[in-house]
């Protein structure tokens, strides 16, 4: 007698590197829910310091050429270096934030602009970037721990202290990035 297949939860099991590509395209979704459906610097103003005077449309450009900056790294180097360097980017960047707006809401008792397209694309999409990362053995679950311990590090500078610590951190990273592939540590893969 045949088996029937067993019934499993539609999971996406996508390699990283594809994995990577709904990042740039979940952010475009969470901007728009943000600043075209709601007003989130408004809310944001009434709660945090303006640490940030670049535009909205300045950070949504800036954010996004970072992250393709980040995916084409790790499509061009092939390395665990430049895979950490865009994981921990995007728990800093989209991780953390989805967390800041849970917790925006829940402690203000007020609706944070993004909170929607926080729960139901950045927790799945980065869900899939750290399982793939798991499966591609490009990290272990206690480096993904400590990408996620420095990227809320990062994200709460940000918030306080503005793009300086945005800048910083990128060009430190990219920096990294490209230093350990031309001196061959870790091994590409």
């Amino acid at each position: 007698m045949e088996k029937k297949p067993h019934k499993e939860i539609l999971m996406l099991r996508l390699p990283f590197q594809a994995a990577l590509l709904l990042a740039p395209l979940a952010y475009a979704i969470h901007h728009a829910e943000e600043h075209m459906l709601f007003n989130f610097r408004e809310w944001r103003l009434r709660y945090f310091p303006d640490s940030n005077a670049l535009s909205t449309e300045a950070v949504f450009v800036i954010l996004t050429a970072i992250t393709l900056v980040y995916i084409l790294l790790f499509t061009t180097l092939r390395t665990k270096v430049a895979a950490w360097g865009v994981i921990l980017f995007l728990m800093a960047s989209q991780v953390h934030n989805a967390i800041f707006h849970l917790g925006g809401t829940l402690a203000f008792q007020d609706f944070s602009p993004g909170l929607i397209t926080a729960l139901l694309l950045y927790v799945p999409v980065n869900a899939l970037i750290l399982r793939a990362a798991l499966q591609g053995d490009l990290a272990t679950p206690r480096q993904l721990g400590g990408l996620f311990v420095v990227g809320g590090i990062l994200f709460w500078a940000f918030e306080f202290f503005g793009p300086a610590v945005l800048l910083l951190t990128v060009l430190a990273t990219w920096a990294w990035t490209v230093l350990s592939a031309w001196r061959g540590r870790p091994a590409s893969v």
